[in-house]
């Protein structure tokens, strides 16, 4: 039977959660064996500018900051389950890419 390796990647950690257990319901109410959500590294994207336009008095930075969650959630693929969780409403905020596995 085919797996599918659904990778899940957002800035924003609730929508990302909540969009795993949607999944998750779905493959349990289908009755299919799955694994996941697995926790990747977050990614952590660092920018520090200069606070001050001018050159002149002391060196003052900001840092901004930009966390990208990521999770895989492994299902055995059936058409109905894929189905469904292509219903599932994904927000703009979260990336999904979902692969078929041999």
């Amino acid at each position: 039977m085919q797996k599918a390796r659904i990778k899940l990647s957002s800035t924003n950690y609730e929508a990302l959660e909540d969009i795993c257990k949607q999944i998750l319901d779905v493959a349990e109410k289908t009755g299919v064996k799955h694994s996941g959500k697995i926790p990747l590294p977050t990614r952590k994207l660092v920018i520090s500018c200069r606070k001050s336009p001018c050159g002149g008095g002391t060196e003052t930075y900001e840092k901004w900051q930009m966390r990208v969650h990521k999770r895989i959630i492994d299902i055995e693929a059936d058409e109905r389950t894929l189905r469904r969780i292509l219903r599932v409403d994904f927000p703009e905020s979260v990336h999904v890419e979902i692969d078929l596995i041999e």
